[in-house]
């Protein structure tokens, strides 16, 4: 606690004394945020919070089912917040992973699973923006590294730690009259019908709490951008310059736009780890439920050293090639 004191008395301090250096971190985070967060994500969670609030979660995963559910032996919940996790990006896969684990639609060990490897940076925002910037001719190996090896990975954890969870062959009440502990009660939602009485009340009644809740999600992930960029003050105080390498592993967008295309490698490992503010965000979605933090920083880890070995070898097989 002292060190973390001694932190934020510094930080308050280089605010003070440097207003304008202050003022473009901070600046920079939120113009991120409302520029690119909020239009990227904020519809996507209005959406999904409709779909989970009137049971629609397992209808919608029937566009994936038929492949992912047999390929990874999983239920339509599960295929669900692997849709959205891939497809709408950080940190859509923690928010859908936490709002179905506390209405019990997902048990704890399927909720730590996907948090293993669905939590990733968006293809819009990794097509549109990151390589791009980051002056990439080449899509198809990139995007490999940044979502076939999280898939492969899923698959890899699904048939060794994860190998218990799966379709339950008897039904919740059956589980319950068996006495297996938490089963029963981690899927009691999972059989909800979808909502039919006063439909459009319904809806409407799911829109308004979707939209106050997802609201109130993205003002806090603002926020972390907003904080985690303005970190970037404390090298460029000490050193009298910015420190670029710094940047990605505070906030990732930011810190991207530091480095453009000076070191595409750094950039790329630095988008499948994060950074520490994706760290702070997923924390933000997962804090009410029992899901572990440390289980999803960990696995993050695991990806990041797998996409270097990924790297590794395209220099090795296809030197020509290797970063194109």
């Amino acid at each position: 606690m002292k060190l973390l004191t001694l932190f934020l008395l510094f930080l308050t301090g280089c605010i003070l004394t440097n207003s304008t250096l202050s003022l473009t971190y901070a600046g920079l985070g939120l113009n991120l945020w409302f520029s690119r967060m909020i239009p990227a994500l904020l519809p996507f969670m209005i959406l999904s919070g409709i779909m989970i609030r009137m049971n629609l979660t397992e209808r919608m995963a029937m566009v994936v089912y038929p492949v992912i559910g047999p390929l990874y032996g999983v239920r339509k919940n599960v295929c669900y917040c692997m849709m959205l996790g891939f497809l709408c990006g950080f940190p859509m896969g923690a928010k859908v992973t936490a709002q179905l684990r506390e209405r019990g639609m997902l048990t704890r060990r399927e909720a730590q699973y996907l948090l293993a490897f669905c939590n990733n940076i968006g293809p819009v925002y990794f097509c549109s923006f990151a390589l791009p910037l980051l002056g990439r001719g080449l899509v198809l190996p990139y995007l490999f590294g940044m979502y076939g090896i999280p898939l492969l990975y899923g698959l890899l954890l699904r048939c060794t730690a994860y190998r218990d969870i799966g379709i339950p062959r008897r039904k919740p009440s059956a589980l319950r009259a068996a006495g297996q502990p938490g089963t029963a009660g981690e899927l009691r939602s999972c059989a909800l019908e979808p909502v039919k009485k006063n439909a459009p009340l319904a809806v409407l009644e799911a829109a308004e709490q979707s939209v106050q809740t997802s609201v109130q999600s993205i003002l806090t992930l603002g926020g972390y951008m907003v904080l985690f960029n303005l970190m970037n003050l404390i090298p460029h105080v000490i050193l009298g310059r910015p420190l670029p390498l710094i940047g990605p592993l505070l906030e990732i967008t930011g810190g991207l736009g530091m480095l453009e295309n000076s070191l595409p490698l750094y950039s790329l490992l630095a988008l499948s780890f994060g950074g520490l503010s994706c760290i702070a965000q997923t924390y933000s979605c997962i804090r009410d439920t029992d899901l572990s933090l440390s289980g999803y920083v960990f696995h993050k880890g695991i990806l990041t050293l797998l996409n270097a070995c990924f790297y590794l070898g395209w220099f090795l097989l296809r030197p020509d090639s290797f970063l194109r």
